[in-house]
């Protein structure tokens, strides 16, 4: 999967939307008790996401692969998120 847009949404969730235009809720609740992800839970440090197309990281070095988002995300159409 090649990511093309990440938006972070309320609730530590991210919308993704990949290259062949399917889209998803993911998580990222469940990550945030693990010591490299929990500077996640400052807001401000949750919405600097990068997006490196196979995979989005954070600038405290938090990462997830395309094919982890893939495998728990929650496909939605782009009419069911705002």
């Amino acid at each position: 999967m090649n990511i093309t847009e990440v938006i972070p949404k309320d609730n530590y969730v991210l919308y993704i939307k990949a290259e062949d235009g399917k889209a998803g809720l993911f998580d990222v609740k469940p990550y945030l008790e693990s010591d490299v992800f929990s500077p996640l839970k400052d807001r401000d440090e949750f919405e600097r996401i990068h997006n490196g197309k196979y995979f989005i990281e954070w600038d405290c070095g938090a990462d997830l692969t395309a094919d982890t988002i893939q495998a728990r995300w929650e496909t939605v159409t782009t009419k069911t998120v705002q």
